[in-house]
């Protein structure tokens, strides 16, 4: 027996010094950054804005690789399957937090099958009306919804704008009946064309049609303004807060991921996060930069977990 234990003292000696090693001399070939989504996303511009910083730092290929299909699953459960060395990593949204509550089952735990290791940015949604409904503050949408009804268009069933109306819907007290379309291109046209109201939008995308006055801009998630908006009401100032509904973005790899390697992640992203030219990027794309500390970021997600779930049964939601 005492031999026994030896042995596997020496195993796990063994094991803690090749993992340092590795981590030392890590990164020593191509790394592939995957996408669970298709090209152009924010989630895409991360990706593709952050990789030639770390090939600078590290001197390494970054490989974007888009794997888009079943709302990011097939992507995240390649990055959950993939050996945990950190060469194959993922940029992802929030969005991960809502399709576990919308899929009876999933080939991975959103949780315990990825280590993050940084948070990347976040982003504002704006709650926007169609001139013609007479709705330009929270007042007269209370109105306009109490004297008639009220459409509003969404990107298709279980997306973070449905479900982010359903939350306002409740949280402010009125109703609307929901159009779903076949994705956000539609969704937007025929806003802009008064078929529809109400949407609830990306501030970027939302801001250019409110200056234009094609749309009003009636608030903006967030407990503080947008930088991008910051003459516009927040929910938090309307009396709404803590509704949960900002976009965020974090990098995460495969379960198991050495320490030293995960560290080494969060270090350079909060160095890329800090230069001028990431965050015109960025900013240009309506998010902000932010490096959120792993744990942080770890307990983030797996709250909004649980919260949609437990949104998603009450509502009834359900996926297309």
């Amino acid at each position: 027996m005492i031999h026994f234990i030896s042995r596997l003292g020496l195993v796990a000696v063994a094991f803690a010094v090749s993992t340092a090693a590795m981590a030392q001399s890590y990164p020593s070939r191509p790394i592939t950054l995957v996408v669970p989504y298709t090209p152009g996303t924010g989630i895409d511009i991360i990706a593709r804005t952050v990789g030639p910083k770390l090939i600078e730092r590290w001197g390494q290929p970054v490989v974007v690789e888009n794997k888009p299909g079943a709302s990011g699953n097939i992507g995240a459960n390649a990055v959950a399957k993939a050996q945990p060395d950190g060469y194959t990593m993922m940029v992802t949204v929030n969005t991960f937090t809502i399709t576990p509550a919308l899929y009876a089952s999933l080939p991975y735990d959103p949780v315990k099958d990825f280590t993050v290791v940084s948070g990347a940015a976040t982003g504002n949604l704006a709650l926007v009306a169609h001139p013609s409904a007479g709705i330009r503050d929270p007042k007269d949408l209370i109105a306009v919804a109490k004297s008639g009804k009220l459409n509003y268009s969404s990107p298709g069933n279980g997306t973070p704008q449905h479900l982010a109306m359903e939350v306002i819907k409740r949280r402010m007290g009125f109703d609307a009946l929901h159009v779903p379309y076949k994705g956000a291109a539609q969704a937007l046209t025929d806003l802009l064309g008064g078929q529809v109201q109400l949407a609830v939008l990306p501030v970027h995308t939302a801001l250019p049609h409110a200056r234009s006055g094609k749309l009003n801009a009636i608030a903006v998630s967030g407990e503080r303004r947008s930088v991008l908006a910051p003459d516009l009401p927040t929910f938090a100032d309307l009396g709404l807060r803590n509704l949960g509904l900002d976009l965020y973005f974090w990098v995460a790899g495969p379960p198991g991921l050495p320490a030293d390697i995960a560290r080494k992640w969060t270090q350079e992203l909060a160095a890329v996060l800090q230069l001028q030219d990431v965050r015109d990027t960025f900013l240009r794309q309506g998010m902000v930069p932010n490096a959120v500390p792993p744990d942080e970021q770890t307990r983030e997600i797996a709250a909004d977990v649980a919260r949609w779930r437990a949104f998603v049964a009450e509502a009834g939601i359900k996926a297309d």
